[in-house]
């Protein structure tokens, strides 16, 4: 294969167990992409026994950080995400191989030193941080920085790398050798005391609030006694043809991007959305607007107030509810944006706090109410059945924010309960019950509901089920949240039901014909069918590529409706503008979209030989009982409308509120889906024929040595 640009050339193996470095040459994973498809590739590689890591804190876990191509580039929204995947911790049936990503500047840095992706075996004898300084690697004794949160952290080692001469704004960085001076700071990506006490809620924290937390990421630095990764570079990035991105950037402005001067661009994510901070309660009334590397958008701010700095979408509001009911009594109604700074700046403590602390807020957000009902029953309390010093008298506080936040990150008092996830936790205590009612809103593998209940939103519990977490991929839920806001708000869409569902069909290839508008009809007649299996194909295979391998935003790509164009046709597999023309642009390749999609095939096919040698069946994938047992009566906006048909064939936005699941109709779905994918529908096992159609007999070698091949035909 020849030589990509794009592409700093090298991947970086830190081995803790010997406190050594090499190098990789990247050119042996070009076929994987970046992102998620390194780190898969490197976890088949490096892990010694795929089989025996049954807990993300074993020393055998590898833990990947990657960027991509578009990394440190002006690629609109895709140069400043990172992919991390390791080995779970605090998920049932049974931890797995798993993913997270965070936005901000640490891949692009990563970049300039001259480094693709950084993969991490071993356990340090003693606490320790990775000093990356172009091409000088140390791994530096952390004990002072134990105990630490990530902020005092990441400070603390971006002085230590570059004194900041004020005079002349240049940082005299580096070790004093003669490797180049830059006005950057290092970029730190570090764990907090959650992290350091191996608590499955533990993530990792980039700047003031870019996190990577489901799946236990934290957890696994902190099992290894690794507390942060730190670089600093002064490189550039090679660019195949610099005209046809810049060509690109400028057609993508002008025919796609939003129009500030017109009021009617209402919609939330995609090209065509306005830049705005992603937050879920009225902001200060003196911010500022801040983003990742290279993103056209910004949904992250900087405070006056100084703190909340970069709390962003669900750590904006995970105590919101408590803080609400603290002032204002448990009656009291809440819209999405309240105007009382009160209740902003307390929520925006709590989401400053979880930050530094390093806790995953969507594993602790469902824990509040669940806690409040306990309490008020007399089962939670000093001396009670569930015995806890918390003052949950004043739950909603900042104090009882303190006191709970560092509670879970130490794992004392109540957080020592959840130290190996919340719903392990809540079982052990004797309210597993609650897990299976829907008190605790946790439907799948013991991870939260993101907010996209699969009950009404399809594709999110259906894609999360066929992979390894809450999927967090927003590729279809831009209707969610843009039909259902015009409907709060009392505007009217300037797209009826059936033409959203024929803007989204068409970009679906190469797995839904243009033709088959069927795959975006939430109609419970629809629920189970077989068109609908081969749209969360596509959705999981182009995430599987286009966003956690090339690392293109979640919440600009794909851009498959844009209000921007007349044709309100986005810009997503477009020949002037689409995903496949930055790359090709950025790398020197000449792939077409079709052929990113089926890399996406690919990588997760990988993924799912992973899976399958950790023990996956088909029967794992099912959804927590109430799913299927209770009606959905509830939506945050507060209708739940998708584009759907009723008996006579007719679209409109109709309500999936008032709908469950069913068990065989689930299964069903599976079933189709299975096929779809080519594995065996007994099992969920891909097929020799099938691995080897993508150039991995190595892979069906291995499954077949342990007897999980899937079944032909």
């Amino acid at each position: 294969m020849k030589k990509l640009k794009g592409y700093a050339g090298k991947i970086l193996h830190i081995d803790l167990n010997n406190m050594t470095h090499h190098v990789l040459p990247t050119e042996d994973y070009y076929e994987w992409g970046g992102g998620h498809g390194f780190g898969a590739k490197l976890f088949w590689d490096l892990c010694e026994d795929i089989e025996a890591v049954i807990d993300g804190r074993d020393p055998r876990n590898v833990i990947t950080i990657a960027g991509s191509p578009f990394s440190g580039t002006n690629v609109p929204s895709a140069g400043g995400r990172c992919e991390v995947t390791n080995v779970s911790v605090g998920l049932i049936p049974r931890n797995r191989f798993t993913r997270s990503n965070f936005g901000g500047h640490f891949s692009s840095m990563m970049k300039h030193a001259g480094w693709d992706a950084i993969t991490i075996t071993g356990k340090a004898p003693y606490p320790v941080y990775i000093d990356v300084r172009n091409h000088h690697v140390m791994i530096r004794d952390a004990s002072h920085l134990w105990g630490k949160d990530t902020h005092e952290t990441q400070q603390f080692i971006q002085e230590n790398v570059a004194k900041i001469d004020v005079a002349a704004g240049w940082n005299a960085q580096l070790d004093g050798n003669d490797i180049g001076r830059t006005t950057q700071k290092a970029s730190v990506l570090a764990i907090g005391p959650a992290g350091e006490n191996q608590a499955a809620l533990g993530c990792l924290i980039h700047g003031a609030g870019n996190a990577a937390g489901q799946g236990g990421n934290g957890a696994v630095f902190g099992s290894k006694n690794l507390k942060a990764i730190s670089f600093i570079g002064t490189g550039s990035v090679d660019i195949a043809d610099p005209a046809a991105l810049v060509k690109a950037r400028f057609k993508t402005r002008e025919f796609y991007a939003v129009d500030v001067d017109k009021s009617t661009n209402f919609t939330y994510n995609g090209l065509s959305a306005g830049p705005a901070a992603i937050t879920f309660s009225q902001m200060p009334t003196e911010h500022r607007a801040s983003s990742c590397h290279g993103c056209v958008n910004g949904c992250k701010q900087r405070n006056a107030i100084g703190y909340g700095n970069e709390v962003t979408c669900q750590t904006s509001v995970w105590y919101l509810g408590a803080v609400r009911s603290y002032k204002f009594g448990g009656d009291a109604k809440l819209s999405l944006h309240n105007r009382s700074i009160d209740l902003t700046a307390d929520s925006l403590y709590a989401g400053d706090l979880a930050n530094r602390l390093g806790i995953n807020t969507y594993a602790i957000m469902a824990l509040i109410p669940w806690m409040q009902k306990l309490h008020a029953k007399g089962k939670l309390g000093v001396g009670k059945k569930i015995d806890s010093n918390l003052p949950y008298e004043i739950l909603g506080s900042r104090e009882f924010a303190d006191k709970f936040c560092h509670a879970i990150a130490t794992g004392t008092d109540i957080g020592a309960h959840f130290l190996d996830g919340v719903v392990p936790g809540v079982q052990a205590l004797g309210h597993g019950a609650d897990v299976d009612n829907g008190t605790l809103d946790y439907p799948y593998y013991g991870m939260p509901e993101h907010g996209y209940d699969t009950r009404a939103e399809l594709e999110w519990g259906y894609a999360t089920l066929m992979t390894d977490r809450d999927m967090n991929d927003h590729a279809l839920n831009w209707i969610y949240w843009t039909v259902n806001l015009a409907k709060l708000s009392g505007i009217d869409l300037p797209i009826p039901a059936k033409e959203m569902a024929t803007c989204f069909v068409e970009k679906m290839a190469p797995y839904i014909k243009p033709d088959e508008v069927s795959a975006m009809d939430y109609a419970s007649h629809n629920m189970y069918s077989e068109v609908l299996a081969r749209q969360v194909q596509w959705v999981n295979h182009y995430g599987r590529f286009w966003k956690n391998s090339a690392l293109m935003c979640d919440f600009r790509w794909p851009d498959c409706v844009n209000l921007q164009r007349e044709d309100l046709r986005g810009a997503t597999g477009n020949d002037e503008v689409g995903e496949h023309v930055w790359w090709n642009a950025v790398t020197g390749e000449d792939i077409s979209y079709v052929d990113g999609i089926e890399r996406g095939r690919r990588i997760l096919n990988l993924d799912n030989a992973i899976w399958v040698l950790e023990g996956r069946h088909r029967d794992d994938a099912k959804f927590a009982d109430y799913i299927y047992d209770k009606k959905l009566t509830y939506s945050k906006l507060p209708t739940f409308l998708w584009p759907a048909t009723n008996e006579a064939g007719e679209w409109d936005y109709r309500d999936m509120l008032g709908r469950s699941h069913c068990r065989e109709g689930v299964e069903t779905w599976k079933s189709h889906y299975y096929r779809a994918e080519g594995w065996d529908p007994d099992t969920g096992w891909p097929t020799r024929a099938l691995l080897e159609s993508m150039n991995m007999k190595e892979v069906a070698d291995r499954l077949e040595q342990v007897g999980k091949l899937g079944k032909e035909g």
